[in-house]
């Protein structure tokens, strides 16, 4: 008879599950603004798109603190070395604050050249810069507040920041409502509306966060702490990913800039699928922020064969979970897609989107937890090599060709999920062989 670890399971799920529900809401939180300016017009929808698009550079350095804090902190708390963690937590705390004012001065100034670059239509370029160079202003609240959330995670608290994104996804509604349609008394601001509702959102979330560690709430001592030591131990398994990022998110605009050049519909249709696409991943991020943890806190513990033994388990939770949801994608798009349009064409388009790439969500859940496992191992510069080397050659490339030459954007998305199977491959054997167990941090 099969023997069940009840134990295991338990840890797993303790981590993971409130992780993914968190992720989830991370994901609805950002098309909420979708779904209600969606009701304006397909212009404002693929201008708030884009916009978040932009702002995926933004996420390319949360990359950096995500994998930098939680190779450290997860070690130290497997290790029971909590006063090397609530140093480790200080010095990232600084870096987040200081690494966030050039990054505002540069997306604030940069809207409109990015918008003007992607060639869209005059109307959405005006109304994304208006959101973006709004939506901004919240880049230093996101990165303090994101290695907080962070540094939880890495201990296994994965419930606090569930419960502050529940509390702060029904604020975004709230203020959603008031200041993009203008209610109770408050001027109509549309796009302008949507971004402002965002910035006040993650500036209450931070605070919050902020008194939790002050009041002793967190497993950190509040300190006043700067180690150059320790950030330049954070950075050497961190921006092995923040470089895989970055790149994949330029590669990203090469992909958008492609989708753009058939129409608005299109390209709207391609923002709404991207954010659904996204309501099915999320939780597989959330696994994979369980793995990142779990693989720390084992070879913390200088138990390698445990961390290989959780990993494999929350990829097991990632499949179940992302091929249940792929049905919903493959099959009924578009009772989902009508909640964002009630534009017929933009409906179409972004529900051609989601029937082909409901077809890789179980390669797409072994990238996420296989990638964070790694790099929660600090194996980072691998899953550089294998992402960037599989996304150029298998998806971009030929997504520019079979543009060219067939001008049908199926073949465009198809080239698109080729790349997610690739990886899944790669990534595997990578894991397999086990290497990870001897990098140091």
């Amino acid at each position: 008879m099969l023997k069940i670890d009840k134990a295991k399971h338990k840890k797993i799920l303790r981590i993971s599950l409130p992780a993914a529900f968190n992720s989830l809401l991370d994901m609805l939180q950002v098309i909420t603004d979708l779904i209600m300016v969606g009701t304006i017009s397909a212009v404002a929808v693929a201008s708030v798109g884009m916009g978040l698009q932009a702002l995926m550079f933004v996420f390319s350095i949360l990359t950096l603190l995500q994998v930098g804090t939680s190779a450290l902190i997860s070690r130290f708390y497997g290790a029971k070395r909590m006063r090397q963690g609530s140093l480790a937590l200080a010095t990232l705390l600084s870096f987040a604050f200081m690494l966030s004012i050039p990054m505002t001065l540069f997306w604030y100034l940069g809207a409109n050249y990015f918008y003007a670059l992607m060639g869209v239509a005059q109307e959405v370029q005006e109304l994304g810069t208006s959101y973006v160079s709004v939506l901004t202003l919240m880049i230093p609240f996101l990165l303090v507040k994101f290695v907080f959330v962070t540094a939880l995670n890495a201990t296994g608290d994965t419930t606090t920041p569930m419960y502050v994104k529940i509390t702060s996804i029904l604020l975004n509604v709230s203020l959603n409502y008031v200041l993009i349609f203008g209610n109770f008394g408050v001027p109509a601001m549309g796009v302008v509306g949507a971004g402002l509702a965002t910035v006040i959102v993650n500036f209450l979330e931070m605070l919050v966060y902020i008194w939790l560690y002050i009041n002793g709430k967190t497993p950190f001592r509040p300190i006043l702490y700067f180690s150059k030591k320790i950030l330049d131990r954070a950075l050497k398994v961190g921006l092995p990913a923040t470089y895989e990022r970055t790149l994949t998110v330029s590669s990203f605009m090469l992909f958008t800039y492609i989708i753009a050049n058939y129409s608005t519909e299109t390209l709207a249709g391609y923002q709404i699928g991207l954010r659904i696409e996204g309501l099915a991943f999320m939780p597989g991020i959330g696994f994979t922020i369980a793995a990142m943890a779990l693989m720390g806190q084992g070879l913390g513990a200088k138990k390698p064969e445990q961390s290989r033994e959780d990993v494999l388990l929350v990829l097991k939770y990632a499949t179940a979970l992302m091929f249940f949801l792929s049905f919903f994608m493959i099959f009924t798009p578009e009772l989902i897609v009508q909640y964002f349009t009630n534009d017929s064409k933009t409906i179409e388009k972004a529900s051609l989107y989601l029937q082909i790439v409901g077809l890789s969500q179980i390669p797409l859940a072994f990238n996420f937890v296989l990638s964070g496992a790694l790099r929660g191992a600090g194996d980072s510069k691998r899953t550089l090599r294998i992402n960037l080397t599989s996304l150029w050659l298998v998806r971009i490339i030929p997504a520019f060709l079979l543009s060219w030459y067939l001008h049908d954007v199926m073949w465009v998305y198809i080239a698109m999920i080729s790349d997610t199977f690739v990886k899944a491959f790669f990534l595997w054997k990578a894991f397999d062989r086990g290497e990870w167990k001897r990098i140091k941090v």
